[in-house]
């Protein structure tokens, strides 16, 4: 598990976010009530809202497990975007839910991304996407200022499609 390409792993579960890299936090309102929150979270672990949104996705297991490979593909032909990682955490619980992937060797940059599902006291169910990422490769580097914006994008649409994903 040595080969994250990143010191800080685990730093999202935390929530103190580390120095010298993007910091980006993401909250969407799913809807209310224990449905919700139960089909929220079932979307979130199998991966159906990565599929959903859609990228490529491709996971060693079914479910979101510490070690479980994930590896995401964007785009298509010459600029498509490998970006493996793997899982560095999993919360579950019956109000809070989620977990986290760290990059690998050969993703575009260096980094944690969380994705958490949970039910606040008014019931309320929210999507908050947690990532702090910094450049790997010379394409992250070329994107400069457009690659925090469209990670904040693919944020909102995590959220957007996991809204949508909650209440069917």
């Amino acid at each position: 598990m040595s080969d994250f390409t990143y010191t800080e792993v685990g730093a999202t579960q935390k929530g103190d976010l580390p120095d010298g890299y993007s910091h980006l936090r993401v909250r969407t309102l799913l809807g209310e009530g224990p449905v919700v929150m139960r089909n929220a979270t079932d979307a979130l672990m199998e991966f159906w809202m990565h599929r959903a949104i859609p990228v490529r996705i491709e996971a060693s297991g079914p479910r979101a497990e510490v070690g479980v490979a994930v590896e995401v593909r964007l785009g298509v032909g010459p600029l498509r975007i490998k970006a493996p990682c793997r899982v560095v955490w999993v919360e579950t619980g019956e109000r809070r839910a989620g977990w986290a992937y760290g990059t690998l060797p050969g993703h575009p940059e260096r980094g944690e991304e969380a994705f958490v599902v949970h039910m606040d006291d008014m019931e309320d169910v929210w999507l908050t996407v947690t990532a702090f990422a910094r450049p790997a490769g010379l394409m992250a580097r070329l994107g400069g200022p457009l690659v925090p914006f469209m990670q904040r994008v693919y944020a909102r649409r995590c959220g957007a499609v996991l809204r949508r994903l909650a209440r069917e």
